[in-house]
């Protein structure tokens, strides 16, 4: 073969491709002269290829966040100042948290010159070397720092810190309990002997209460479930006990119970002249009844629930044969949980505390806090403790530790749900959670001489003073903002006094994988939901400190805003009925003249809705820029995990106080 020749080899024709084989001296030669003659082509095609999906990058970004932006600006502009409370209560925290971000945007100023004219290294340098009075006043504060201020931020830290630990013991401990439940498969049965489903007579009298007031949007739901519950007529009482205060929905509610009524459902109509206690009033009012005597059992349901027809006979046989059993409580099921962030976030709360904690303390303690609907009572054991009363805004929860106290038992069943609703805005959502953690600080100071002096075991005491009230309704909000909201940023200012990092990470990342595990569905909003959790420690430490010191808002009652959404089942079934109605063009007359006028105007005044505004939440809004101040500073500290977790839980924060989470209110 000659010296310059090239051998070129096809190989594998018939598998549709072709393999190029160059060999020869010169080989190496024509590869250069091929990749010159191509390389400046493929080049330019790349940097075309990578500057058109660079563009493209930019454009999707710059459209999305103008997008983000003009939807932010919109919500902004149609947003009003929230409510404050009445000067001399949740002021007071306002005005601390204004002066600390005053003193920390100042301190932040101070570190910036600090940190560009390297006074950071002032252990080297002589006093006699200081120039300047803003030298010299940092060196002041540094030594002041170092000798009063860090001790004390290092203490408090500290004891924040082991209540932190203590509370994420608690939480690992109900977890390990509700594994046992589940690897043990234990739950309460009933007794099939003493439960004779096929005779009627031997059905319990059940009175089912309905308490609403002005619940416009869901009020027909709630009565139509109760009085589709699978029970002899004869032997069950439902009371609509309706509270408004607006005349035109009572009328509705009225006509509602009439059209039942008609239908053959036993069931009334009360409405009280004289509305005091709120929710436990008009209990106690509906209870005063005199036929409520001839009735053993009372079932609770609030106007959003939506009992299956089925719950009274999986819940009332459980009686039978536990004379001792005062309560069976059922589980929330949320029709709504996915219909924005906001009540994500919630159902990863509420699904942790029914199926954890409620399910672990009445399969081991036989006691937990009543949910104070979705639940029935024996009408002897609310008599033997005292009834309904109206000292505090959490009467579920007065009523089910007095019934403890006088040696009742509690039933909880996590395989029974009622459906219901969660509140989808978050001014809504607030004023729910400041009532639930406000009043149990109220009933901690007037139960705790009756918890004292009962005649309950020691253990069960230590159980209600020192992990249902003290931990879990006082330390959590506690620890939750002090440590978080307040130390944390602090400490960016205080390097003495610096947290470790599996305090503010590691150990809140597995307590929040914990508290997702109820709810795996929900695993991808962990950051989320750690970052809202901490979020929300201002409402309810301030809801906290307002029950135990006994402030004015701790007697605040506000009904939960509802927005009347119906489960796919109940659309469907409406829609079926709707059809089958106009097929048998048979238009029942179930208003009255004054029924109709009164919809009419209600149609009229819905052609044009209210326009929906946001609320700006000014507690969050300075908490957002005091933890973005503290995050710049750390930066300048060039601490990573500090920084995001600043910078993440200030954004955080400002996202909730421009309320931008969740649905606009009405």
């Amino acid at each position: 073969m000659a010296p310059n020749t090239v051998v070129l080899t096809i190989e594998k024709p018939d598998n549709n491709f072709s393999m190029l084989e160059i060999s020869g001296p010169d080989t190496s030669l024509l590869l250069e002269q091929k990749q010159k003659a191509a390389s400046p082509k493929q080049f330019t095609w790349l940097l075309l290829l990578k500057a058109h999906r660079a563009l493209a990058c930019v454009s999707w970004l710059a459209m999305s966040l103008n997008k983000t932006f003009a939807s932010v600006k919109k919500r902004i502009n149609s947003s009003t100042i929230a409510e404050e409370e009445p000067l001399g209560r949740g002021t007071r925290l306002y005005r601390f948290m204004k002066v600390f971000l005053f003193i920390s945007i100042f301190a932040l100023a101070m570190e910036v010159i600090a940190h560009f004219k390297k006074w950071n290294y002032l252990s080297v340098i002589r006093p006699l070397e200081v120039q300047g009075l803003v030298q010299w006043s940092y060196m002041a504060w540094l030594a002041f720092r170092a000798d009063y201020i860090a001790p004390l931020v290092i203490r408090l830290s500290q004891f924040c810190v082991a209540l932190f630990l203590i509370q994420s013991l608690d939480r690992m401990v109900l977890c390990l309990g509700c594994f046992w439940i589940k690897y043990r498969k234990l739950k309460p049965v009933i007794d099939e002997a003493a439960c004779d489903v096929e005779d009627s007579s031997n059905f319990p009298m059940v009175l089912v209460q309905i308490p609403m007031c002005n619940e416009r949007e869901v009020y027909a739901q709630s009565i139509g479930a109760a009085c589709q519950l699978d029970w002899p007529k004869d032997r069950i009482l439902i009371q609509v006990l309706d509270d408004s205060d607006d005349g035109d929905v009572q009328l509705l509610i009225k006509d509602e119970v009439s059209s039942w009524r008609e239908k053959g459902v036993n069931i009334i109509y009360r409405h009280r002249l004289i509305r005091t206690g709120y929710k436990a009033g008009n209990l106690n009012s509906a209870m005063s009844c005199d036929y409520v005597k001839d009735y053993e059992f009372v079932a609770i349901f609030d106007a959003d629930f939506q009992p299956n027809p089925d719950f009274l006979k999986l819940t009332v046989p459980h009686f039978k044969g536990n004379p001792d059993l005062g309560l069976v409580q059922a589980r929330w099921s949320f029709v709504n949980k996915d219909e924005n962030l906001l009540t994500r976030l919630q159902n990863i709360n509420l699904c942790f505390h029914f199926e954890v904690e409620q399910q672990v303390n009445g399969i081991f303690l036989n006691f937990f806090g009543f949910n104070g609907t979705a639940g029935v009572w024996r009408i002897k054991a609310l008599e033997d403790s005292g009834g309904w009363l109206e000292r505090t805004t959490v009467e579920d929860m007065d009523i089910a530790v007095r019934a403890h106290l006088n040696g009742w038992k509690f039933i909880f069943l996590n395989d029974v749900r009622v459906l219901c609703e969660l509140p989808e805005s978050y001014e809504a959502y607030k004023k729910q959670q400041h009532r639930w953690h406000s009043g149990p600080m109220q009933l901690f100071r007037l139960c705790l001489p009756a918890i004292v002096t009962s005649k309950i075991t020691v253990w069960k005491k230590a159980n209600l003073i020192f992990l249902f009230f003290l931990l879990r309704k006082l330390i959590l909000p506690f620890y939750s903002f002090t440590l978080f909201c307040i130390i944390l940023p602090l400490t960016m200012f205080i390097p003495e006094a610096e947290l470790p990092l599996w305090v503010i990470c590691y150990v809140p990342i597995f307590m929040s994988l914990l508290n997702i595990l109820p709810a795996p569905k929900s695993f991808p909003f962990l950051v989320p939901y750690l970052l809202f959790e901490n979020t929300m420690s201002v409402t309810k430490f301030n809801a906290m400190i307002s029950g135990l010191f006994q402030l004015g808002s701790a007697y605040e009652w506000i009904v939960t805003k509802k927005t009347g959404r119906s489960s796919e089942s109940d659309l469907l079934a409406f829609a079926e009925r709707e059809e089958k109605s106009l097929n048998e063009e048979k238009i029942q007359r179930r208003h009255s003249d004054s029924g109709l006028e009164l919809l009419s105007k209600l149609k009229e005044k819905g052609k044009f809705p209210a326009r929906k505004r946001n609320k700006i939440f000014r507690k969050e809004l300075v908490l957002a820029f005091l933890l973005l101040t503290a995050s710049a500073r750390s930066l300048l500290s060039a601490h990573g995990v500090h920084f995001y977790f600043l910078l993440f839980q200030g954004l955080s924060f400002l996202v909730v106080g421009l309320d931008l989470i969740g649905e606009q209110m009405s």
